[in-house]
Parts: structure tokens; C-alpha cells; sequence
């Protein structure tokens, strides 16, 4: 396989990765992280002469075995298998792909790994035993009482709360928005630390504040989005919708400070596959 058809499935698998790191992370943002981990490791195997014969199982286990090492530094596996007291059967996939990554996360690590493998991207038990190095048997234990648990976790109420977050933060990206809806991007420029970090995630990344220029001007020239203040898994984001498709957003973008200097911009816009299932809300008029 040549390097270049090599990252070309890399591109092409790369939404249906993203959906099983983010449901086994809990967190879309988390689940790209370990997205771009998973695929570095992929790609120095790679270049140390990995033999692979089968591509795509091959790269999910990478992306399983590093969203595990990302729930182990965190101390977030600790979750109790919940009573299988309700007769086993298969969720509808619909279903399945519309429960919340937080309800995911209670499961246990290889329920949650046989239901997603399974009943969300459509592998076979014998694929999901394979990415997590478990026999047949335990795989398909593993999703009857995750399917049973998620049956019972989808009968209880949603916790609709909005989300906590330091009124500072919430008043900065408040700022930060409303210089955007208005086209101030010198004001917003004035902001940037001079060594600000701009990734435009599955797209590329620039460093320095004369570096990231583009990024504002092509915003810009750009008629047809609108902008909101929002939360994005409970911490500040600006909402960005498509004019005339309000009711949710096309993809939005979170910044990191540094005392009242931007440290930090990313934006999803070439990933809207991390809004499939995250969890938004919008706390501002677009």
C-alpha cells in the first residue's frame, strides 16, 4: 500500500473512528484527541514496517487500546456493570446512535466496546473480539448486558441543566462571539498571544499570530454562517449555523486563554462529525 493510499483510507475512516473514540471517551472533543493519537501511532507503524492484514480492524484496536490508556489517566473506569434484570434485545440502531456519549460511559469498558463496535459502525462479534482482545464468548456477553444496561439507562430522565461554567470564561467567549458576529476581527487580533495556536481540526494547524491571519480574513469573505455563544460538553463555545438551518449547528469552535490573551483557537469546521451526538446547548442569540 503506498503512503499515499494509505492516508487516503486513513481520511476516509476517519469519521467512523471519531464516533467510537467519542462514545467510549464520553466526550466529542475528547474522542478527537485520541482520534489524532490513534492515527500518529497508526502512522509510525507504518513507517517501522507494520504488516497489516486488515486495515480497518487493525486501526480500531489502535483507537481502542489508546481511548482505554486516555480512561486510565483519567480514573473514569471505575463504573459498576449495572443489573441485567431485562430480558436481552437489540436495541434499534437508531436508537443506539442517538443515545448520549454520557450515558456510554456508564458502561463498563467492554460493554461499551461490543454495543458501539456492534450496533453503531456494524462490526461482527467476531471483529469486536478481535479489536478487544477477547474471546467470541466474552464479546457477546459483553454486548447482551450493554444493550440490557442501555435499555435501562434510555428510560431515565435527561438531565437538561445548563451547563456550570466560571462566569469569566462565559464572559470571554461571550466577547470573543460577539466581536465575530460583528466582523471585528482586528479587535479579535488584538487578542491573540503572539505564539496563539489556530487548529482547524482534520485540516491543519499554524502557530504565531501573524501565521493565522487567513483564518479570520476567510471568515471574513464568508456571507452565510451565523454566530452564537454556546456550551459544548459544559465548557464555552461559539455555535456556528448555517443561515436558515438555526436548529443545530453546523460546527463551532472552542478557544484556550491565557489570562485575557487567546492561547488557543479550534475550530471543527472540517470535522462536523463531532457534533453527531455532543452534547450543546445555546446560551445566545444567533
Amino acid at each position: 500500500m503506498s503512503a499515499d493510499e494509505f492516508e487516503d483510507r486513513l481520511a476516509a475512516l476517519r469519521p467512523r473512528l471519531h464516533r467510537y473514540c467519542a462514545r467510549m471517551t464520553g466526550s466529542t472533543v475528547d474522542g478527537e484527541d485520541v482520534l489524532q493519537d490513534a492515527l500518529v501511532k497508526a502512522l509510525s507503524a507504518r513507517a517501522e514496517g507494520a504488516r497489516v492484514a486488515n486495515f480497518e480492524g487493525w486501526l480500531f484496536r489502535i483507537a481502542h487500546n489508546t481511548s482505554l490508556d486516555l480512561l486510565r489517566r483519567r480514573s473514569r473506569n471505575t463504573v459498576l456493570p449495572l443489573t441485567d434484570n431485562i430480558a436481552a434485545a437489540r436495541l434499534p440502531e437508531a436508537d443506539v446512535v442517538a443515545i448520549s456519549f454520557h450515558t456510554f460511559l456508564q458502561l463498563p469498558e467492554l460493554q461499551r466496546c461490543a454495543v458501539i463496535l456492534k450496533d453503531v459502525l456494524g462490526h461482527s462479534i467476531e471483529e469486536v473480539a478481535d479489536i478487544a482482545d477477547c474471546t467470541g464468548a466474552a464479546a457477546k456477553s459483553a454486548l447482551q448486558r450493554g444493550r440490557n444496561s442501555l435499555r435501562r439507562l434510555a428510560q431515565t430522565p435527561v438531565d437538561t441543566r445548563l451547563p456550570l461554567m466560571p462566569e469569566a470564561a462565559r464572559q470571554k467567549m461571550a466577547t470573543f462571539v460577539d466581536l465575530f458576529r460583528l466582523g471585528d476581527f482586528e479587535a479579535i487580533r488584538a487578542m491573540l498571544a503572539d505564539d496563539v495556536k489556530l487548529e482547524l481540526v482534520n485540516r491543519l494547524k499554524w502557530e504565531g499570530r501573524d501565521r493565522i491571519v487567513p483564518y479570520f480574513t476567510r471568515y471574513a469573505e464568508e456571507t452565510k454562517w451565523r454566530f452564537s455563544l454556546g456550551a459544548v460538553e459544559g465548557s464555552p463555545a461559539m455555535l456556528v449555523f448555517e443561515a436558515g438551518a438555526m436548529e443545530k449547528p453546523a460546527h463551532f469552535v472552542l478557544i484556550d486563554w491565557r489570562d485575557d490573551q487567546i492561547s488557543e483557537i479550534r475550530d471543527f469546521l472540517f470535522a462536523p462529525y463531532a457534533l453527531e451526538s455532543a452534547d450543546w446547548v445555546r446560551l445566545g442569540a444567533a
